[in-house]
């Protein structure tokens, strides 16, 4: 039996391959300028965010957080080659002790309703 219309749409969509996007020099500065401000080397963490792409997390030695927006984890992953100081990590409990997270950032995560 040939293949229907529809079968051959979705063969020819799946082998279609786009190459992941490089940083873009505004996320490569964002990270640069963020290991300068908070001492290297800086742990990054790459998390899928759904149709936005992925998060880069950082966490620098001074336990500061911080983040980079990237269109796919393959760019996520090509941020910290191109950054010597960055270190890729996963969340495990050397990074989670690494973090300081202090009582200002606490109330920014937790709402408007704790602000009040």
């Amino acid at each position: 039996m040939p293949p229907g219309p529809y079968t051959v749409a979705v063969a020819e969509n799946e082998s279609t391959e786009t190459s992941p996007a490089e940083p873009t020099n505004g996320q490569l500065s964002a990270a640069t300028s963020f290991v300068a401000a908070h001492g290297a080397p800086v742990k990054a963490v790459v998390e899928r965010i759904g149709r936005g792409g992925a998060r880069v997390v950082l966490v620098g030695a001074d336990g500061a957080l911080g983040d980079v927006v990237v269109p796919s984890p393959e760019t996520g992953e090509a941020l910290i080659a191109a950054i010597g100081d960055l270190d890729a990590a996963e969340w495990d409990s050397e990074t989670v002790n690494a973090t300081v997270i202090g009582a200002e950032h606490r109330r920014r995560m937790a709402g408007p309703r704790a602000r009040a």
